[in-house]
């Protein structure tokens, strides 16, 4: 699975700056988080003043189903980043401030679950299960996303310690593809039907631009 392959990446990221770098023990450190963007590991050096670097990768599937724009759909969320961030601290304060980059798969799997005819948006045609065959569609986003937000960092003797961070991932406007398997699959009057569907879509799906990111993570310091 891919979130066992993101984890493994990590680890080994993490691994091998331990083995390679010129900084304290101290200075290393990983941990374990889970949030919004799914569960997650994390590399972290803190080699200069009041500022660290974080590598990390998050992924989670999760079942989804509704009705968008008109349509009955079931599908998956498919929830994969990789990251680096730099993150600044106060003095004296478990607060700071993150700014980062990722490296976004992020995208939304659907699967048309209309049990009679379609009907898609403003299109006056009713187009049967026949015609439509299995409607599939595909909602992606920016390959590279900048993400703000703003964390604090509690930490007992300098080993282990519980951070908590809320910030945005900037992931940019939803794509949305559709296609069709049926017998009308090849039909221009069905691939108008649903490429205005998927404008509908994309305007539905819009307030995933400005993706919440909220997580709760356990590390360890080397």
């Amino acid at each position: 699975m891919k979130i066992f392959k993101s984890m493994a990446g990590v680890l080994l990221l993490a691994f091998l700056s331990s083995g390679v770098a010129n900084a304290d023990d101290s200075e290393l450190g990983i941990g374990i988080k889970a949030g919004t963007l799914g569960l997650g590991l994390e590399g972290r050096w803190s080699g200069l003043p009041y500022m660290d670097l974080r590598l990390g990768a998050n992924a989670y599937d999760l079942n989804y189903d509704g009705r968008e724009a008109g349509i009955r759909y079931d599908g998956d969320v498919d929830l994969e980043t990789y990251y680096l961030t730099a993150n600044f601290h106060f003095p004296l304060s478990p607060f700071r401030i993150t700014i980062g980059a990722f490296a976004n798969s992020n995208q939304i799997n659907l699967v048309g679950a209309e049990t009679g005819d379609y009907n898609f948006g403003s299109d006056p045609t009713d187009w049967t299960q026949a015609q439509v065959g299995v409607l599939s569609g595909t909602t992606s986003f920016d390959d590279t996303a900048p993400y703000v937000g703003l964390g604090f960092d509690f930490e007992l003797f300098g080993k282990a310690g519980l951070n908590f961070d809320v910030g945005v991932l900037l992931q940019g406007d939803p794509v949305v593809t559709l296609d069709a398997s049926g017998t009308a699959g090849d039909d221009p009057a069905l691939r108008a039907a649903l490429d205005a569907e998927a404008l509908e879509l994309e305007d539905d799906l819009s307030s995933f631009k400005a993706y919440p990111v909220v997580s709760l993570s356990f590390v360890y310091n080397f």
